[in-house]
């Protein structure tokens, strides 16, 4: 038997050839003997035949060769224990074999995602260089090796802090700073790396007042702390270790940028199978990493997802060969993180745009437009997209109807660009088609008049331009925006809208999942059956989001339809059937699937105790534990919602009402009370045209006994909600209280306009006319 073998960077290909003596020299191909197929090869059969015929073998070969495929077979049977566990190696490991992609990734923007302070690393000005805004001066300088800053404290006094780390390298640089208590805290006073000039990064929609200590925004608050916000996708094998007795954190990780391991996963077993001596990789565990290269286009995808996706993080330690549903929870097409047409509106870092295009339908995968080490462009220009689009057809004016060079790039009319973070440029990754006619419907942006802003250039003037070039039709309509606009408006035409949406086939699992949420808003039997479909539909998202659409009826009505999805194969689809199942529905289910249902809550807890931080979680756990009739564990949840978030308003709200069931001392249930009004203020001053919060204030004033100022709110809350009834009934009902009888009756009038013979008004009209009487 011969044994030859091809070894290469791939699976080793091995050869057999085997010598067997023939059973009678005058025979015939004996019929035992395998005939080719897929598991022999066909030299294999030749030389049996050969054999067969007469030929016979010199023996003195055949032990040595024997022993040789016998040491091949036991090569190949010896593996790693199938409990072996990968460990992180660190770059040095990776680049000893794979040299050319280590030198693409050194001095990459994941190379250079943080790094310590140095003269190398840092690129701002700590000359005794000085920043001021709002008459805060924040003064950056050096002593010795090291790197300060002098700023405003979470005390609002000012202290010479030392720089942590660097973060980031271009277009800025931003600087870090830790606190005893473990947290790191990112400055907002940042270095522009183009202009070579301090800037203050502000949020979203503040340009023009002072972010006060305290706030969650300045730069000592939540919003920009470095251990829950971004060191997740800044370094690599992060473990946060946050200790919610304590409230501090003792976050580390094993290489302090985005390294090799960071998106191949633990590479120690890879290591140790490359160096030993066997013929084969390992036949448990392949090549002991995930072969990103043999990856479908929607594991590649995915594989970059965890770092460039809006999303809440629902279990730790996710690897490329893992399912990202599994792992996150990604926002969907909500209003102030989108347009209503997809477009990107907050920082929402790619994926979800990404999602709705038709390059992802077509199974493009990132790798096709940037270097994966490098992270570079493949190409300059509009050769990159003449990859897959024709130049020829697409790259001409026949196209592109423009004679500027600016104006003929791809990217400027399909992948528009947007800073974030005052100077960071990130282009939408939708891919979309201008559509400057849906501008004035939706109230959405266009990439035509972001170049076209001459006053006679409306987005009229646009689309008509748009129809002389290509037509009357547009290949993306009835586009979905129109459907998603009309349900953030409250409109009445969103039903049968978002029905149509979800029965178009060609709708991305993104949009249906979207379409699906916003159906919850309007109840009724047909929606909801919709809803049930989508509770069963072959994609995860779109599972998830029926089954939180879902209405109570529906649920006490199929228990079993969401019980079944207990075991559904991504995480993301149990928690929501975990926790739409936890309470009432959960005696309704069959007994097979209890077991589950305890099973998914723990799952479900653990997944908040990811962001136990934060309180949003911790308000979770509190839903969680009373809809289990667990009222203490619900008020400890919502005590620590408050300690680490003090600032979040409705949470001392639920908590005192929850005190006040139990006979708790009444005097913490009345400070609850007062410190959420004030907090209801603030939030009132902040969004003057919002009626909604007027409503809350106004009830929460009511309670505290203050009914001349509830009624001045609920007054507001009415001018600014007029087609709300809950805002009428607690006016009428307050003015009633305090006799003012005139106010009450117009109050009733406009009940009885929105709700024709409802028996409140009857009600509350037949008590206040015993009242005056009475008189």
């Amino acid at each position: 038997m011969l044994c030859y073998i091809k070894r290469t960077n791939q699976p080793p290909e091995i050869e057999f050839r085997v010598l067997v003596p023939k059973r009678d020299p005058h025979s015939q191909l004996d019929p035992l003997l395998p005939q080719p197929s897929k598991g022999v090869p066909g030299r294999l059969h030749t030389l049996m035949q050969s054999l067969a015929a007469g030929r016979r073998p010199q023996w003195v070969m055949v032990l040595p060769l024997l022993g040789m495929i016998v040491f091949a077979a036991a090569d190949w049977y010896s593996a790693l224990p199938a409990t072996a566990t990968a460990r992180y190696m660190g770059r040095d490991s990776c680049v000893q074999c794979h040299t050319t992609q280590g030198e693409q990734w050194h001095g990459s923007h994941h190379d250079r995602a943080m790094e310590l302070p140095n003269e190398a690393s840092v690129l701002g000005d700590f000359k005794d260089s000085k920043f001021t805004r709002f008459d805060v001066t924040t003064k950056f300088f050096r002593r010795g090796e090291k790197f300060f800053v002098n700023t405003e404290g979470p005390d609002g006094e000012h202290h010479d802090y030392e720089i942590k780390y660097t973060f980031g390298v271009e277009p800025l640089q931003q600087y870090m700073i830790e606190f005893p208590d473990g947290r790191v805290q990112v400055l907002r006073v940042s270095w522009d790396t183009i202009k070579n000039e301090w800037f203050y990064m502000t949020p979203p929609d503040v340009t023009d007042e002072r972010i006060e200590p305290g706030d969650p925004l300045h730069w000592t608050g939540i919003g920009q702390n470095w251990n829950t916000m971004c060191a997740e996708c800044h370094s690599t094998n992060l473990q946060k270790n946050f200790d919610p007795e304590s409230n501090t954190y003792t976050t580390t990780f094993s290489e302090i940028d985005v390294s090799c391991e960071t998106c191949h996963g633990p590479g120690s077993l890879h290591v140790e199978l490359a160096e030993s001596r066997s013929l084969f990789w390992d036949r448990r565990h392949g090549y002991g990493l995930s072969d990103l290269k043999q990856a479908t286009s929607t594991e590649q995808v995915e594989t970059c997802a965890p770092c460039h996706s809006r999303r809440q993080q629902i279990h730790t330690g996710y690897q490329a060969d893992e399912k990202y549903l599994d792992h996150f929870d990604p926002s969907l097409l909500r209003a102030g993180l989108y347009h209503a047409d997809g477009q990107v509106l907050d920082e929402v870092y790619v994926y979800g745009s990404f999602l709705q295009s038709k390059m992802y339908a077509e199974g493009i995968r990132c790798t096709d437009c940037h270097n994966p080490h490098s992270l570079e462009l493949k190409f300059e220009g509009n050769r990159l997209c003449g990859q897959c689009h024709q130049p020829g057809k697409y790259d001409s004016p026949t196209h592109h109807h423009h004679t500027d060079p600016a104006a003929t790039q791809c990217v400027n009319c399909h992948m528009v660009e947007q800073n974030f973070m005052v100077i960071d440029g990130r282009r939408d990754h939708s891919f979309r088609i201008p559509r400057p006619d849906l501008s004035a419907q939706l109230e959405t942006p266009n990439a035509c008049n972001r170049c076209h802003t001459k006053s006679e250039e409306s987005s009229d003037w646009a689309a008509m331009a748009v129809r002389e070039w290509y037509g009357d039709k547009r290949p993306n309509d009835p586009h979905y925006g129109v459907a998603i606009a009309a349900a953030w408006r409250g409109d009445e035409k969103a039903t049968e809208l978002l029905q149509k949406l979800l029965r178009r086939k060609d709708t991305p699992d993104i949009v249906r999942a979207t379409a699906t949420e916003l159906l919850a808003n309007y109840p009724s039997q047909t929606n909801q059956r919709l809803v049930r479909q989508a509770v069963d539909d072959a994609s995860p998202m779109v599972r998830t989001a029926g089954l939180r659409a879902l209405s109570v009826e529906f649920l006490l009505r199929f228990p079993q339809q969401v019980a079944a999805h207990l075991e559904d194969p991504i995480r993301l689809v149990r928690l929501a059937a975990a926790r739409r199942l936890a309470g009432e529905a959960a005696r309704l289910i069959d007994a097979k699937y209890r077991d589950d249902l305890d099973r998914a809550i723990v799952e479900y807890r653990s997944a908040q105790n990811v962001m136990q931080e934060r309180a949003a979680a911790q308000l979770n756990l509190a839903a969680l534990s009373q809809s289990l009739g667990n009222n203490r564990a619900t008020i400890k949840s919502l005590r620590r919602a408050i300690r680490l978030e003090p600032y979040l308003s409705g949470v001392r709200d639920k908590l005192a009402s929850l005190l006040e069931q139990s006979g708790a001392d009444p005097t913490e249930i009345h400070e609850l009370r007062e410190e959420e009004a004030a907090l209801l203020a603030r939030n009132c001053k902040l969004l003057p045209e919002h009626a909604q919060l007027r409503y809350q204030r106004g009830m929460l004033l009511y309670l505290l006994g203050k009914y001349d100022e509830a009624r001045q709110a609920l007054e507001d809350a009415c001018k600014l909600g007029p087609d709300t009834y809950s805002n009428w009934l607690a006016l009428a009902l307050i003015c009633e209280k305090q006799q003012h009888w005139q106010q009450a009756g117009e109050a009733l009038k406009q009940m009885n306009r929105l709700r024709p013979k409802d028996p409140a008004v009857r009600e509350i009209l037949q008590r206040i006319q015993l009242s005056r009487a009475k008189q």
